[in-house]
């Protein structure tokens, strides 16, 4: 009997993913990529990367796909709170917004009726500074500033004094092109997919990849070299690799001619007050000395042979050299050699000249002829672009240190001598960039007739003048920025708000409002003390900081310190967007901006169907909220009543300047228009057609060269970049740095208080110069007590604090531990996970130990931010990451050993997170398996110990 044929089962072979998609911006980490998010049911069922964008063409990493469970975390918060117990004990009760929103207006609009300086309002991981930004500036306070200032402002103000753009969000290199790729104190976390992209390329080309960091993960394991440098450091590496090209002549002097200032004319009258300064004109152009004419010329002037070398007396008798030859005298300095650098950087002197040999070999004997014909600045007429294949990128490694300032311009300085930014096969500017150096925009420190602030809180100092002090030199802001102690700090100083807010130093505030900022855990220095300056009271009784506003969408460490809280919405439930005014995703042959759109309802979110429904509100439109009820200037209509109706009113209608707007794309009544032109009442679902972005392409002949090239600058000034299409001359030497040297030695109107000449005096140096760090230098007999530098690194999968509570992330660490070499183990008696305790001048923690061969052995080093305070985050109380996850910011003093500065850099004020020595010991072994500090676990409701099986009701309906 013939057996039946099996039936075949039905099978799906292009299963949909859910009954409706939708793209939006990513805000699991800075990279802000495309994604398509698709629903199932109005619930998130799955997100991919969006091959369309600019920014990661589909690629999407751990972090982004597992925004699933961001958007659905627990610790979500859902309603305003109203504290109701002792500050830090995290007790409060929920109201309404209408009592929130009354209760934080009574607060604001007395200050800004007394003295709006009384209100600091500071903003973490935030991506909006266009609006928040603004808004401090209508209101009136000068005490406004980002997370910049702990994070990456060396980066910026040392790539922006120097090029007029800068490593990171600002620039890229050539992945097309470069034949080399060095690396420096590059981490896994920020424009993660675009340098996975980059790199893929560069190696399929063969292109060499060298990472310059102690701690070898991510990019650093597929790079073809790896050079395990001590921390803080790398200044030095730069010093010998620019003595060896110097020493070999292997640089490109035309280039430096032609964009740089290299052969401008410094004067030399050593006491005096135009010591240091460029020659100029009666114009106040510079001038450089003509070999042809044999006498001044201006520097900018076409046909003339400019010296880059020798003393040379003016018409009326002063005495100047070219920049080139500061250079070179400084550089060629036998302390500077490779033999006389290389036990301080842990690098072999044969591997520095090496490196040197390679570079100028990729720069000189490859370069790259693109058959592109462009005119330059001056009107000269080139048939095709030439550049050198060699590209530099930098992260927080080389910017989180005391001397991170001139360590970014060490690298600018490297990068120029080469004649490698923005040619092909180097260093490119992203649109908007390169700006004019300085930018034009300056701190604001007057306040109008309306009460507004006469320039954002936050700029670019161009010289003493513009420093927001008293008549006395004394710093007017709550943070000091911009004062005598940090003059060019351009994002404020985040870090140092909190003991000075307590200490009422330079006066007392207030209200403290913060947005996104872990100000009591993973965001500060001294977290033992900062928590006990939030908490402190004085003589009366009161809160040294009477009220602190606090908004966020999770229960971080912070809220618990919070009289306020604020629930901001997750990044799928809100506008936001993502501007040209501010942290720009453009790449190198395109200006881009883009938006988040609410995806879901907020209010139908829920992780589990016995949960609340959450009543939350995006930060922005709570701002705006705020700002008409106390009758902020731009904010109000005539009548009184909003201006705006929400966030999403102001990124359509809010104009900065006639024409301009935060977003480029769609502009016009018609939608016709790009970059500049009225408001588009569409111009919101054009971006969401568009799926979530726009942009407009770099013409083909302005794609390089931009800081000197006509069609770049002047499609740069039609779309709003530039206020001129005059050329940028790239500054190899500050005039700026040394204005303020000048005033230290006691020129000019405004000078430095007696405390401070030294320190502006021996740091305000117009080359980059090299010293050690601070903590290093200022402890006593550093080198034997604390003789190992401790660093952290972001991990590729967490991005930062908030992304170790996601219950899928969780999965890939739910801990971290110190990883040290094992000859760094052997050295002090530890075996492979032993405990340890961790000291430093400042504080001791104890840790497990964990052996790892990718760290140079003077070095160890953990994951950033995946210790909790057990309690935070909707994490159970004996939760991985409270019990034995841990910080090292425990250890890190937020002064400097000698307690008369914060502990940061003296030019920008950037904290110094990797200055940090210690020293290691195996702990005492009655000790229990639980890493140290613990504090009191935050109360709140139990943590839910039903396990989180997201997507398992997708699953059963199929």
């Amino acid at each position: 009997m013939r057996q039946p044929a099996p039936s075949e089962p039905a099978l799906d072979l292009s299963p949909s993913p859910g009954d409706t998609v939708k793209t939006t911006t990513c805000y699991m980490c800075a990279c802000r990529c495309g994604i398509k998010v698709w629903l199932a049911d109005g619930r998130i069922r799955y997100i991919q990367g969006n091959p369309e964008h600019p920014v990661n063409q589909g690629v999407l990493c751990a972090k982004g796909s597992a925004g699933i469970m961001q958007h659905y975390s627990p610790a979500r918060l859902s309603k305003p709170l109203l504290r109701v117990g002792e500050r830090g004990r995290g007790e409060f009760r929920e109201i309404e917004w209408d009592e929130a929103l009354s209760i934080a207006a009574g607060w604001l609009g007395a200050i800004r009726e007394r003295n709006p300086d009384e209100l600091a309002f500071f903003t973490g991981r935030d991506q909006s500074q266009a609006l928040t930004g603004w808004w401090a500036q209508q209101f009136g306070t000068v005490n406004y500033a980002a997370h910049g200032g702990f994070c990456s402002v060396n980066m910026a103000a040392g790539g922006l004094y120097t090029l007029g753009g800068s490593f990171w969000e600002f620039g890229e290199p050539d992945w097309e092109h470069s034949r080399y790729l060095m690396m420096w104190g590059v981490a896994e976390d920020h424009d993660s997919n675009p340098i996975k992209l980059g790199l893929g390329k560069l190696k399929a080309r063969g292109a060499k990849i060298v990472a310059v960091n102690p701690v070898r993960s991510g990019y650093g394991a597929i790079a073809d070299e790896w050079i395990g440098i001590r921390p803080g450091t790398d200044g030095l590496f730069a010093f010998a690799l620019i003595h060896e090209l110097l020493k070999a002549d292997t640089i490109d002097l035309d280039y430096l001619v032609r964009y740089t200032n290299a052969h401008w004319l410094v004067l030399r009258n050593p006491g005096g007050a135009d010591d240091g300064l460029f020659a100029r004109d009666g114009e106040g152009r510079a001038l450089c000395w003509d070999r042809d004419s044999g006498g001044a010329q201006r520097a900018e002037a076409v046909d003339i042979s400019p010296a880059v070398v020798g003393e040379y007396m003016l018409a009326d008798g002063r005495r100047a050299v070219p920049v080139f030859h500061l250079v070179a005298e400084r550089y060629l300095d036998p302390q500077y050699a490779p033999d006389a650098v290389a036990e301080r950087c842990g690098i072999p002197a044969d591997t520095i000249r090496r490196i040197a040999r390679e570079l100028a070999e990729a720069a000189f004997e490859h370069p790259v002829r693109l058959p592109v014909a462009w005119t330059d600045a001056h009107g000269r007429e080139h048939a095709e672009m030439v550049g050198r294949p060699v590209s530099l990128h930098a992260m927080r490694g080389i910017s989180a240190h005391s001397n991170g300032f001139h360590t970014c311009r060490a690298l600018h300085l490297l990068q120029l001598l080469l004649g490698a930014v923005d040619t092909p096969g180097s260093f490119r500017y992203q649109p908007p960039y390169p700006k004019p150096i300085p930018p034009p925009n300056r701190p604001g420190k007057q306040r109008q007739a309306n009460g507004a602030l006469d320039a954002a809180p936050l700029g670019f100092v161009h010289g003493p003048e513009d420093l927001v002090v008293d008549a006395d030199g004394n710093p007017r802001r709550i943070d000091h920025a911009f004062s005598w102690g940090y003059p060019l700090s351009a994002h404020g100083m985040m870090h140092s708000v909190i003991r000075n807010a307590w200490a009422g130093d330079p006066y007392k505030i207030d209200t403290l409002m913060m947005f996104m900022a872990n100000m009591s855990w993973n965001s500060a220095m001294n977290t033992r003390q900062t928590m006990g300056w939030l908490t402190d009271k004085d003589e009366s009784g009161e809160y040294r900081i009477p009220h602190i506003v606090y908004a966020d969408a999770y229960a971080s460490e912070m809220t618990a310190y919070a009289d306020l809280v604020l629930p901001d919405t997750t990044y799928l439930e809100r506008f936001d967007a993502i501007s040209l005014l501010d942290r720009p995703i453009s790449d190198a042959d395109s200006a881009c901006d883009a938006i988040r759109h609410p995806i879901v309802d907020a209010a139908s979110q829920r992780l589990r169907e016995d949960d609340a429904p959450r009543d939350v509100r995006g930060f922005q439109s709570v701002l705006l909220d705020l700002g008409a009820r106390i009758g902020l200037p731009g904010m109000t209509l005539d009548d009184g009543s909003p201006r705006y109706r929400d966030y999403a009113d102001y990124i359509v209608r809010h104009e900065r300047a006639p024409g301009v707007g935060l977003l480029a794309g769609w502009r016009g009544e018609r939608g016709e228009l790009e970059a500049k032109g009225p408001p588009n009442p569409e111009q919101l679902q054009r971006y969401i057609d568009n799926g979530g972005f726009w942009r407009g392409h770099v013409p083909e002949a302005a794609r390089y060269f931009k800081m000197s090239n006509r069609a770049y600058l002047d499609w740069a000034q039609k779309l709003g970049f530039l206020g001129h299409a005059d050329p940028i001359a790239l500054q190899l030497y500050s005039e700026t740095l040394q204005k303020f040297r000048l005033a230290a030695q006691g020129h000019g109107a405004q000078q430095p208080p007696e405390q401070h000449r030294e320190r502006v005096a021996t740091y305000f140096d117009p080359l980059p110069i090299w010293y050690e760090p601070f903590e290093g230098a200022q402890v006593e007999d550093a080198a034997t007590r604390f003789p190992l530098s401790a660093v952290t690194q972001r991990p590729m999968f967490m991005y930062h604090a908030w992304g170790s509570q996601n219950a899928w992330l969780r999965q890939i660490a739910a801990r971290n531990y110190l990883y040290l070499h094992p000859d760094t183990g052997a050295r002090h008696g530890i075996a492979d996970e032993d405990w340890i305790e961790v000291e430093s001048h400042h504080g001791r923690i104890r840790v497990q130990a964990k052996f790892a061969g990718n760290v140079q052995p003077d070095t160890v080093w953990t994951w950033n931010a995946i210790g909790k305070r057990r309690g935070a985050w909707k994490l159970d109380k004996d939760a991985p990451e409270g019990r034995k996850g841990f910080l090292l910011n425990h250890l890190i003093s937020d002064v400097t050993p000698r307690g008369d500065y914060a502990n940061a850099d003296p030019v920008t004020g950037q904290a110094a997170w990797f200055d940090l020595r210690v020293a290691i010991r195996k702990a005492d072994a009655a000790g229990d398996a639980q890493s140290r500090p613990q504090f009191e676990p935050l109360p709140g409701p139990a943590a839910d110990d039903r396990p989180l099986r997201y997507g398992v009701e997708f699953r059963r309906q199929r």
